[in-house]
């Protein structure tokens, strides 16, 4: 094998591998109630007031929320969808 065909070769075995842990960094995230700052939310709110990301009104919202790396929502003191829904129905 020439040098140009190996290079061409691990250029696009390192691509693959980049597509391929891409799912894999998604997996890693949570929803985290009532830590978004105001119009830093990621998504839609539990109370359907709004369907997009940037629309929270006030920050610590505990229907707002925002993607955080997984296990680590309780130690910046938020909720996860559960906890928040049934914080909203008391």
């Amino acid at each position: 094998m020439n040098q140009r065909a190996m290079i061409a070769a691990a250029a696009a075995s390192l691509m693959s591998l980049a597509i391929v842990s891409a799912p894999a960094v998604a997996q890693e995230k949570e929803k985290c109630f009532g830590i978004a700052k105001a119009g830093q939310n990621d998504c839609a709110n539990l109370a359907g007031t709004h369907s997009c990301a940037g629309q929270s009104k006030m920050s610590n919202d505990k229907g707002e929320w925002k993607y955080v790396a997984k296990g680590t929502c309780k130690d910046m003191k938020g909720m996860s969808m559960d906890e928040a829904k049934g914080m909203k129905k008391s």
